[in-house]
């Protein structure tokens, strides 16, 4: 019994000493930690960098060209600037628009017009996007074809009018032929350079997957082409209303091209600016809506413009 009282005291003060580390590293630990929140909260905030893209697409955005345009010619007219037999007011403009319009005239001018451009440029894009696909997936293809089309790139294709007339004849016919051309040379170009820049790992990766000629189009060529093809195909539907206006006004009967052939010979530059005018509407409305199909057609894709 004595020897365990005497014991018993020499353990208590191990006991405390054991513990007392403890409580000092717990201390310490909750320092540590008090300080890592001091320095954190004290921490300067990053700053913001800033943004290098474009931002977000402004509401109209085409339309705020062509309207301050409209606006700067209305002030220039009121203050008496411009000359108005030469360049009629916008006012005046608009309501020689509503006398033909009245009349008939204008209804089957833009009927007519409408009607050229729209043949022309189906042949056109079937012929560029047919000889694209043949020239860019075959190098057969490629030697019969693309020579051929450079070649004819280079020629003007307003010169080919008076060749087209004696080959087509004087009416409808070499006329659309000519819009066609116009169309597909774009549409071609454009449409074959997309298909050569298509990298050659998706080639090697779709021959592994065992994949056939028809799905390798399908799957590989169509969208990794298709970037390539809407821009040649915005450049081929303002190419048509381009040489549209100067083909109407060879032995032409109607359509925007003739009124504004007879309008300089009667020296009336209102009726001028009417078609020219619409002839703008025309470009401006077919190449927003071959934007618009662009970017549902890609949306998977991310670009600076998206």
């Amino acid at each position: 019994m004595t020897t365990r009282t005497e014991q018993a005291p020499a353990r208590a003060p191990a006991a405390r000493t054991a513990t007392a580390p403890v409580e000092t590293e717990a201390a310490g630990t909750g320092a540590e930690a008090a300080g890592t929140d001091s320095r954190r909260f004290r921490r300067a905030p990053r700053p913001r960098r800033r943004g290098l893209a474009p931002g977000k697409r402004l509401p109209a955005s085409r339309l705020i060209g062509p309207a301050l345009f409209l606006a700067l010619w209305a002030v220039a007219s009121a203050a008496g600037q411009l000359d108005p037999g030469a360049i009629p007011a916008p006012w005046t403009v608009l309501r020689t628009t509503g006398h033909l319009w009245t009349d008939g005239t204008l209804p089957t001018d833009v009927l007519t017009s409408l009607e050229r451009a729209g043949y022309g440029f189906a042949f056109g894009l079937a012929a560029g996007v047919v000889l694209a696909l043949a020239s860019g997936l075959s190098r057969v293809g490629e030697a019969l074809i693309d020579g051929t089309v450079q070649l004819n790139r280079a020629i003007p294709t307003l010169g080919l009018i008076p060749l087209f007339i004696l080959w087509l004849g004087i009416g409808e016919t070499f006329k659309i032929a000519i819009i066609a051309i116009v169309v597909y040379i774009p549409i071609y170009l454009n449409l074959h350079s997309a298909l050569a820049g298509i990298d050659h790992r998706y080639v090697e990766l779709a021959e592994v997957q065992g994949l056939s000629r028809i799905r390798f189009v399908r799957e590989i060529v169509i969208p990794g082409a298709l970037p390539g093809f809407f821009v040649g195909l915005r450049l081929g539907v303002t190419g048509s209303w381009l040489s549209l206006v100067v083909l109407e006004q060879i032995n032409a009967t109607s359509g925007l091209g003739y009124m504004m052939f007879q309008a300089q010979n009667y020296g009336r530059t209102d009726i001028i600016l009417v078609g020219l005018l619409i002839y703008g509407i025309f470009g401006l409305v077919s190449d927003s809506a071959v934007r618009l199909i662009e970017r549902k057609v890609l949306s998977w894709r991310r670009t600076l413009s998206s």
